[in-house]
Order: C-alpha cells, then sequence, then structure tokens
C-alpha cells in the first residue's frame, strides 16, 4: 500500500461550515452597519484564514486591511462561542475515516481556519481516535499553501509526503498538495467548482469520499 495517511483540509472537505461561518462574519458586519451575505456568496472567499474572509466580504469602498483585522477579530470571536450551530459532516465521511482507521491509514486535518476553533469543531463532532493530528491557523506560523505546515504533521505522522495524500476542496489545498510533494486530490462536493481545482492540478477528483479508498 504505497499511501499511509491523508491529511485533510476542514471547511468543504470534512464539514459544512459556512452557516457558522457567515452568521459569525454577519453578526460583525452588522455590528459596523455593514449588511449581511447569504452564506452560499461566502463558499467563494473561504480558504486564506479569516482575515482575508473578512477583507472579502467588506464592500470594496470599505476595503482596508484595518478594518478586516478588526472584523476578523469580532467574527473570530463570535465563531469562537458557537461553531457548531449549523456545521456538519458531510454524508459518507465518517464511514470513510471508521474505514481509514481500519486499514491503519495516519489522519491529520490542516485548515487555515483559527486552531482553537478548527479543534473545537473537529472534536465536537468525530470521535477523538478519527485524527492522529489536528492543525489550525496559529500566529506566526506558516499556513496553507506553504508547505512547512504539511510537512511538520507530515514528519509528526513518521511519514514522507510520498505516503501521504492531501485532500481538498480548493485551491489553496491543491496548491499545498503540490508545494508539498504529496499527492493533491480535490473533492467536488465542497465551495468551489470543479473546474477550479481542476485547472490547479488536482491528481484525482472524487465525487464521493469512499472514492479516497481506492487511491489507497
Amino acid at each position: 500500500m504505497k499511501y499511509k495517511g491523508v491529511l485533510f483540509d476542514c471547511d468543504g472537505t470534512l464539514v459544512d461550515t459556512l452557516g457558522d461561518i457567515s452568521a459569525s462574519m454577519n453578526t460583525a458586519h452588522e455590528k459596523r452597519g455593514f449588511p449581511p451575505l447569504p452564506p452560499e456568496e461566502y463558499a467563494s472567499k473561504v480558504g486564506w484564514g479569516i482575515k482575508r474572509l473578512a477583507f472579502l466580504c467588506l464592500p470594496e469602498a470599505s476595503r482596508t486591511e484595518a478594518l478586516a483585522a478588526e472584523l476578523a477579530a469580532e467574527a473570530a470571536a463570535q465563531y469562537h462561542e458557537n461553531p457548531l450551530v449549523y456545521t456538519r459532516p458531510y454524508p459518507g465521511i465518517e464511514d470513510l475515516l471508521a474505514a481509514l482507521k481500519q486499514r491503519k491509514i495516519k489522519t491529520a486535518v490542516l485548515t487555515n481556519k483559527p486552531d482553537s476553533v478548527a479543534r473545537l469543531v473537529i472534536s465536537g463532532l468525530f470521535p477523538k481516535a478519527f485524527f492522529d493530528v489536528i492543525q489550525g491557523e496559529v500566529k506566526g506560523q506558516p499556513r496553507k499553501p506553504a508547505p512547512a505546515c504539511a510537512w511538520d504533521i507530515i514528519e509528526r505522522l513518521g511519514l514522507v509526503p510520498g505516503e501521504v495524500i492531501f485532500a481538498g476542496d480548493s485551491e489553496i489545498d491543491i496548491e499545498t498538495g503540490l508545494n508539498a510533494e504529496c499527492l493533491p486530490v480535490g473533492v467536488s462536493w465542497g465551495y468551489r467548482s470543479r473546474e477550479i481545482i481542476e485547472k490547479a492540478g488536482a491528481r484525482f477528483i472524487v465525487n464521493k469520499p469512499e472514492e479516497i479508498l481506492e487511491l489507497l
């Protein structure tokens, strides 16, 4: 068996988080008099971290790094308090994770959402044994698509990049997988279109979680 580990993105790959992300960001926006955005408008904006999300969600005339940082901090606090109101795993994900554990495949989560929130979401929805490592964004440390964050996890798993599948729903995940010299696999059920993840360089695109097992 060539592949001995799978690194998963979180949002749009393991779980659908748009409801809680949009609720938190919209609360921060409305406090400052900005109009809320419908959850579906967040789909193309998530993935780069909460500061970038806050910037993209502002009206263009109001986009400044300082204001985005303030909104990001407020939204992060809201999200930390309410991370699991609407968030749910995608169909088939729990069965996939159970099958990977049964096959003794090591698994990890690498996300650009704040580390504390990532841990709340994953631990609140999945058994502890499902993941060997959970890693979100930590101030001062590399984040996706920098390969260093993936390499750190791979080393902690006791593997090498060529033994690892990197699965995600966005161009950011595919770029990370390529940069880290893993097998970049796109998932079609997430927040980006198939065209975007194909263009980013995904080696495979799966339509159902169980198809990842076939790649092993």
